[in-house]
């Protein structure tokens, strides 16, 4: 057996596994070893025979006998059946789809079960129960009828499932990989002296720790070192792109304080300490003739803009190398044609005055300002008019969607690229826009999602952080509720006085549609859908009401977004996709539903898009639930100052896989895990910076190499 080999290789599997399997992503036999339990089953839930009632999960240990296969009487469906006893009774087991146990297990041996007692006919028995062979019985289990020798019993792994394959298939199948002797010639990439200084187990043992813990502390031992080995190799792999970049050349832009001082003068506001800071920061790095690679993360409204268009005059200024004229060029890319709009507009109100060409590139067209005819406006031209502009560095400012990335799109001087909402890209297409020339732009990305600093760290390695966590002067803080069911009719009296006013409202909603009140477990949320019809019906009749989702393609979102950015609808229903949105000054009231149901982050996040003017925002969320736990945490939104504070404590309630969910960032949940321990993920950061710096090869570490060559990369769509 070899970790490479495909699991088919060794295991019989029925069409239901494959495709289970397959679900899961589980492919080779190393697939399957780092298919880690998500829980381990206790064993106070431990019970005798006798004792038993149905419905209740229970442990049971006792002697299997009757051991058969067979097919159910209807559906035909391939089942196992057996009895277990102890010194209290019998009671019958059925496992359905996996009839290979009956042959697995010996007749007449110890074993543990553990499952859901079911009821038919009058008769108990255990549907699909976890099952373990024992080569003792536990201590006061079974005396009278086995003896008294016994031992404490192994703690059981709970496994992510699929239809089809369970825990107990996951168990078995692990116990032939580990009988077949594989990790004795599995080799450890972690070096042995990071392994010893940070009391890590070795890779062996934590296989066997994780899949069968004898005690809690081995389970811990062992998911600690998992969660520091996928830190440690995100991190190599970053420091490693870093290290390849700074030995790279950019271009060397300098530019006098007096011309910067000049240029923020014309703000309309005062920029804060922290926007200075930010701005100082970014400039020194584009003196230094290495490419930057930074991110600036702050708040819905604390002026990121200000702060890269600041930047971007620097490098409007400077002059390509060589030259008495020209500029040298910035590409400016965001996740969405509507914000690009709004970027494109932002730019033009920071630059008109130095008479300089601005262009907007999106799937749906191509602007560019001045317009000849109608110099304080911009001007539709077609797109290869606008490609040879830029291709000539006839326009230094070229703002776009994914649109930016595309081939045709070749720029003279591309010296500065600056990414809005760097999550909402993947690596691979942030890499193309920086491939674009010989010489490696400078990066700037930016986001609005307020990050724990341990998540930034893993994820964004390979850049440095800047933090804006002030808002600009007159900035009045939202007002934020959090309001009891009996108190709706109370707030729909507030926001109509403002509709009246002339502002406009938001609701968000958890759900598109209305969940199948049939189905068990259904999520009772609202639904934007259904929302919207109520509030036209029975609550804002007079108003027009609008919704968005997710499901709805880009073309269409961005229509239902102009629509509210234009005053001609009243009330935008929405999901969470307005998370990140357009900038709309004049919607100055918030209504979510559900509010439980979000994360703090999100919560802030999606409250700030109701901070765009200096009119007084509200911000009034919906909790159904009655949990002071929940509540409090809610709270928390009318207390904390800023959201980087929210974050950290969203992350130290909830947990970072609920947080961000491992999809979003490309992390196991183990890692994931590991995100909430700063020291872990500052000593994986420590160690690879070390590694790197001593050998950027990985020469000495041939296994490493491997590994960083062959990683999966981590995507932030």
């Amino acid at each position: 057996m070899d970790l490479n080999d495909s699991l088919e290789e060794h295991f019989r599997l029925v069409p239901a596994q494959k495709n289970a399997l397959k679900k899961i992503g589980l492919l080779s036999v190393g697939d399957l070893l780092y298919h880690f339990p998500t829980r381990y089953g206790d064993t106070s839930a431990m019970k005798n025979v006798g004792d038993l009632a149905v419905g209740e999960v229970a442990v049971v240990f006792g002697k299997i006998s009757g051991l058969k296969t067979s097919k159910a009487f209807r559906k035909k469906i391939p089942m196992a059946e057996a009895f277990v006893e102890d010194e209290t009774g019998k009671i019958k087991i059925v496992w359905f789809h996996q009839p290979y146990l009956a042959k697995m297990i010996g007749e007449n041996s110890f074993v543990r079960i553990e499952g859901k007692v079911t009821e038919r006919r009058n008769e108990l028995y255990f549907s699909n129960p976890k099952i373990e062979n024992v080569a003792k019985l536990p201590i006061a289990v079974g005396d009278s009828l086995f003896g008294s020798a016994g031992e404490a019993h192994t703690l059981y792994p709970v496994y992510p499932e699929s239809r089809g394959i369970t825990s107990n298939w996951f168990y078995h199948a692990l116990q032939r990989v580990f009988k077949s002797g594989i990790l004795d010639d599995v080799v450890d990439p972690i070096p042995e002296e990071i392994l010893f200084r940070y009391n890590l187990p070795s890779l062996k043992s934590s296989f066997i720790f994780i899949h069968t813990p004898q005690k809690q502390n081995d389970a811990m031992g062992a998911r600690k070192r998992f969660a520091f080995q996928e830190v440690f190799f995100i991190q190599l792999g970053k420091q490693k792109e870093r290290k390849e970049q700074e030995n790279q050349q950019s271009f060397v832009i300098e530019e006098d304080e007096k011309s910067i001082e000049s240029f923020t003068s014309r703000f309309p506001f005062k920029e804060t300490t922290a926007q200075k800071k930010a701005i100082a920061t970014i400039l020194n790095d584009l003196k230094s003739g290495q490419p930057m690679s930074r991110l600036l993360e702050g708040d819905v409204g604390s002026g990121k803009t200000a702060v890269a268009a600041t930047s971007v005059y620097a490098v409007t200024s400077t002059r390509p190398k060589g030259q008495d004229f020209g500029n040298l060029q910035t590409a400016y890319m965001v996740p969405t044609e509507i914000l690009a709009k709004q970027h494109f507009q932002s730019f033009i109100k920071y630059f008109a005055y130095l008479g300089i060409n601005i262009g907007l590139i999106t799937g749906s067209g191509c602007l560019k300002f001045p317009s000849k005819i109608k110099p304080t406006e911009a001007t539709p031209i077609s797109r290869a008019q606008l490609l040879k502009w830029v291709a000539n560095g006839e326009i230094p400012i070229l703002v776009g969607t994914h649109s930016l990335i595309q081939k045709t799109v070749k720029f003279k001087n591309l010296a500065y690229v600056i990414i809005d909402e760097q999550h909402r890209f993947g690596t691979s297409q942030r890499r193309k826009l920086r491939q674009k020339d010989a010489i490696l732009p400078h990066l700037l990305s930016m986001t609005a999602t307020p990050i724990p600093r341990t998540l930034a760290l893993t994820v964004y390695g390979d850049l440095d952080l800047s933090l804006l966590d002030e808002m600009p002067a007159g900035r009045k803080p939202i007002i934020t509720e959090i309001v009891p069911p009996n108190k709706r009719e109370d707030i729909n009296e507030k926001i109509r006085i403002g509709l009246k006013e002339g502002r406009q409202l938001y609701v968000i909603c958890p759900r598109i549609n209305e969940p199948d009140p049939e189905k068990e477990q259904a999520l009772i949320a609202k639904s934007a859908k259904e929302e919207a019809k109520r509030l036209k019906k029975d609550v804002f009749p007079e108003y027009s009401i609008d919704v968005m989702h997710s499901k709805m393609t880009p073309k269409a979102k961005d229509e239902v977004m102009e629509r509210f950015e234009n005053g001609k609808t009243d009330i935008l229903v929405s999901t969470s996709v307005v998370e990140v949105g357009v900038n709309v000054p004049n919607a100055t009231m918030m209504i979510i539903e559900g509010g439980e149901r979000f994360g703090l982050a999100q919560l802030h996040q999606l409250r700030g898009r109701i901070i765009r003017s200096t009119h007084q925002a509200y911000c009034y969320v919906f909790a159904e639930s009655k949990s002071q736990k929940t509540l409090e945490r809610l709270k928390a939104l009318k207390t904390a100052k800023n959201g980087f504070e929210l974050s950290e404590l969203d992350l130290q309630l909830r947990g970072a896989g609920e947080l961000y969910g491992r999809r979003q960032w490309g992390l196991s949940d183990i890692a994931m895990e590991a995100i909430k321990n700063i020291k872990m993920v500052e000593a994986a950061r420590t160690e690879a910076r070390r590694l790197i710096s001593e050998d950027p090869e990985l020469k000495r570490y041939p296994l490493l190499h491997k590994y960083i060559a062959e990683a999966k990369e981590i995507h932030f769509e």
